[in-house]
């Protein structure tokens, strides 16, 4: 990192209380990097797990230089988060900028992410049906948190089953905030040249309009949520009796509606998981008619197909 970079960085976090961490320090703690420290490989880079010398257990996300982020990502991250406190998102406790590293340190979560849980055939039979309502619950209030009650009005875009962590009792917090964007208060929804998300959790209003919202991720939520009562992935589901997606298998998912009006917001969604207020009927869900049914035949497969959990950061303008 060249030696503008870093000031850039550090005068943007001047006013974030969030502790620095020298490169020193993270390397002992990681025994170096070891690849027995290694818990994961995400888009941002490689994590890794640590010890401080004080016995503090953290997580080390590391950004790997061949990473799709890059310096924007990571200083957004760092702002946004440090900004936000609640029980349900994962708490930053520090960062680090030294020559080419550019690290960030989070909480430990010893149960990794949901993705580890929800799609692995042996590991799921441990999330029974209240396990699972507690994770949707959690997440919910987690957005309820960003999307409304906190100083920030933030939208993450990128909720998805691998951006939720467990901790040791299996209690879930969002994580990921490199993609998220802070709204003034007066804002509802904006538009942007370069769509971000990962693909079969993006909502339709942003593939063809570039338009985001709080409403956006509510969409994506929707999504989640049937994986976690399914235990299926929206991308690449098939079933043999017809060709629709996961959100068409399903076809009473409220969440996931076509137009962002039908969605509920946030503080209706939390009410509805407390049993609170009547469920109106939900309409077509969006992106879950067959290819040949579609006007625009290149929307459904960017939306279901995999394409090997990549985050879609650097597309300009419509797909």
């Amino acid at each position: 990192m060249s030696n503008k970079d870093y000031k850039g960085i550090n005068r943007h976090m001047g006013s974030v209380e969030v502790p620095l961490f020298s490169l020193a320090e993270i390397s002992k703690a990681t025994n170096d990097f070891s690849i027995n420290n290694k818990l994961g490989q995400g888009g941002f880079g490689p994590v890794y797990k640590g010890v401080l010398k004080e016995g503090k257990e953290i997580a080390v996300k590391r950004l790997s230089k061949s990473s799709r982020q890059g310096l924007y990502e990571f200083e957004n991250e760092v702002i946004c988060i440090a900004k936000l406190q609640h029980r349900n998102l994962v708490k930053l406790l520090g960062y680090c900028i030294q020559d080419d590293e550019k690290m960030l340190i989070y909480e430990y979560m010893p149960n990794k992410s949901l993705d580890c849980f929800l799609f692995d055939e042996s590991r799921k039979l441990k999330l029974d049906w209240q396990q699972r309502f507690h994770i949707i619950y959690g997440i919910a209030r987690g957005l309820l948190y960003l999307h409304q009650d906190s100083r920030l009005k933030v939208v993450h875009r990128d909720l998805k089953a691998g951006n939720i962590l467990l901790d040791h009792l299996m209690c879930q917090k969002i994580s990921d905030f490199g993609l998220a964007r802070m709204f003034k208060e007066d804002e509802s929804e904006t538009n942007t040249k370069r769509i971000v998300g990962t693909l079969g959790y993006i909502s339709p209003e942003y593939v063809v309009n570039s338009l985001y919202s709080v409403k956006s991720d509510i969409f994506s939520f929707g999504v989640l949520v049937l994986e976690i009562v399914s235990g299926k992935k929206n991308r690449g589901f098939v079933d043999e009796d017809h060709d629709d997606n996961l959100l068409g298998h399903y076809k009473l998912a409220y969440c996931v509606q076509q137009r962002v009006e039908d969605r509920p917001d946030t503080q209706t969604v939390v009410a509805m998981l407390r049993g609170e207020g009547s469920l109106p009927s939900p309409k077509k869900p969006a992106f879950f008619i067959q290819d040949s049914e579609i006007n625009s035949s290149s929307v459904l497969p960017l939306l279901s197909s995999s394409v090997n959990g990549m985050t879609l950061s650097q597309v300009d303008g419509r797909w």
